[in-house]
């Protein structure tokens, strides 16, 4: 699940489960949703990612570099070590800033 969030100058992206080839379908959708909003600055919240494979790592790459075409910057903040490492291997980890203080809240069940 993607969900889109807005303020004046962001777009946050949420993303829950699986970031991978089953889920493709809805990635040119999201994308176009997220480049029509035009926000200067697009966090991506991995907090909830649970699989990510270069399918899902593309995905990502092509809103980084929609956002950078347009002047704009792209944050990934809750990424585990794997996603960050599939990033790296596809050559594209540069594109991204990397929030490192983000602290995921804790789902008390």
């Amino acid at each position: 699940m993607i969900e889109i969030a807005m303020s004046p100058a962001t777009t946050t992206l949420a993303i829950a489960g699986d970031l991978d080839l089953a889920e493709r379908e809805q990635f040119p959708e999201i994308a176009a949703r997220v480049t029509g909003l035009r926000r200067q600055l697009l966090v991506i919240d991995m907090c909830r990612v649970t699989f990510m494979d270069s399918t899902g790592a593309a995905f990502l790459i092509s809103l980084a570099d929609s956002s950078r075409k347009r002047g704009g910057a792209t944050v990934l903040r809750g990424c585990d070590d794997r996603d960050l490492f599939v990033l790296e291997v596809c050559g594209a980890l540069e594109m991204f800033r990397i929030d490192a203080d983000h602290a995921c809240p804790r789902i008390v069940a």
